[in-house]
């Protein structure tokens, strides 16, 4: 269960440098305060002997995302309080699974996460000043039991902070394959959240689902997810290492080579573009040497060359945009 409009104003100045990069909100821009809500650190208060009585209290903080929590995390039905007085301390005290030990190595890695509260503050305020109707969502700190990153909830967005603690955690080796762990880190948080809240927001308005498409709908949620965070490295938006991302810009006009070369441009085959798309140790269609995941780069890069092209379209003008022929041609892909 890994889970899952303003105009830009015309008179913008174009930032120098040799990506063209633009400047698309002011550099002084308002953060929108935002506050992790922690429910882990409630629900681990839970004890035996009081289960009955620190439940109900749960139930009476968090009556959204309580029985969320209960059903999708813990698989018991919210009805069932007997039961569940039975099982909690018992998940939270888990042993065998490493529940206990990491638990506990979540409130030492979490104990302060203001780093990551001013991340999400000034990353929601840039995405407000390109889509003013968005509503910014609550986000929620809890303790999945290896079950769960990102999860939505009807007002927002909860984060398993058992799923970052870095990747070299032990425990990940039972619960994850290790091109995963690349991104199971504290760092990796607020682009995550975002990530989703953009995925989310974002519709896909193309009228066809080709692979150009839905690499171009990944690549201008990536575009703007590096605006957003501009002051990250690319590869770490991307969830890439270094050397992941160095391939791919070294190797990148043989991988576009390889997709015409293969006709997989147009495929609708749904097996195929999950191998372009989605995360894996390697994309199989290009090499077992490139990182998963490349038809996302690859949009995200003919995304970027359309806007370096065409500085009059505004970021909104973009996503509105569902003519993933146009934005390729318009990109002069891949002699950028």
């Amino acid at each position: 269960m890994k889970r899952a409009y303003l105009f830009i104003i015309l008179s913008m100045i174009l930032l120098c440098g040799c990506d063209s990069s633009r400047q698309y909100y002011p550099k002084h821009l308002e953060p929108i305060e935002t506050h992790i809500i922690r429910f882990d650190n409630d629900i681990m208060n839970v004890r035996r002997e009081t289960a009955r009585q620190d439940i109900e209290i749960l139930y009476e903080q968090y009556p959204d995302f309580m029985p969320v929590f209960v059903e999708d995390i813990l698989g018991i039905p919210v009805s069932d309080t007997a039961y569940l007085a039975q099982q909690l301390p018992l998940f939270l005290e888990d042993t065998v699974y490493g529940f206990a030990a990491t638990n506990s190595l979540v409130k030492q890695t979490f104990a302060d996460v203001s780093s990551i509260e001013d991340e999400l503050s000034l990353a929601f305020a840039r995405c407000k000043y390109f889509f003013a109707d968005w509503e910014v969502p609550e986000v929620y700190f809890f303790v999945s039991g290896f079950n769960s990153s990102i999860m939505f909830i009807e007002d927002g967005i909860a984060v398993g902070a058992d799923m970052y603690l870095g990747s070299d955690y032990a425990y990940y080796n039972r619960v994850v394959y290790d091109y995963q762990r690349q991104t199971m880190r504290p760092e990796c948080i607020a682009t995550d959240v975002v990530s989703a809240w953009l995925f989310k927001n974002i519709p896909y308005t193309s009228r066809q689902s080709r692979l150009l498409d839905q690499m171009i709908y990944r690549g201008k949620v990536m575009y703007l997810l590096s605006v957003v965070f501009k002051e990250e490295p690319k590869y770490e938006v991307m969830g890439y290492k270094k050397e992941q991302w160095d391939w791919c810009v070294k190797y990148e006009k043989a991988i576009w080579t390889r997709i015409i070369e293969r006709h997989d441009l147009f495929s609708t085959e749904q097996r195929l573009m999950a191998s372009y798309l989605n995360d894996g140790p390697f994309t199989s269609e290009v090499t077992q040497d490139s990182p998963g995941r490349v038809g996302t780069w690859v949009g995200w890069r003919i995304v970027e060359s359309y806007m370096e092209h065409h500085p009059e379209v505004s970021m909104q003008e973009l996503m509105q945009d569902g003519d993933s022929q146009h934005i390729l041609e318009q990109s002069y892909y891949p002699n950028r």
